[in-house]
């Protein structure tokens, strides 16, 4: 279960990605989510995915 807080869901996504997924692509796949779920939560918030550090910054 993602958190519903943003700034939660910035730090477990982050840290999902720097420890365990080589892509933001792979990370939806392994979790079942839709791609933009995260994305629209994160933009709000002024954090955009960055592939070439495979963050959200």
């Amino acid at each position: 279960m993602l958190p519903k807080d943003p700034v939660m869901l910035l730090s477990y996504v982050n840290l999902k990605l720097r420890d365990y997924y080589s892509s933001y692509d792979l990370l939806c796949e392994d979790l079942q989510l839709e791609r933009s779920e995260i994305v629209e939560k994160l933009a709000k918030i002024d954090y955009h995915y960055d592939e070439e550090k495979n963050q959200f910054v």
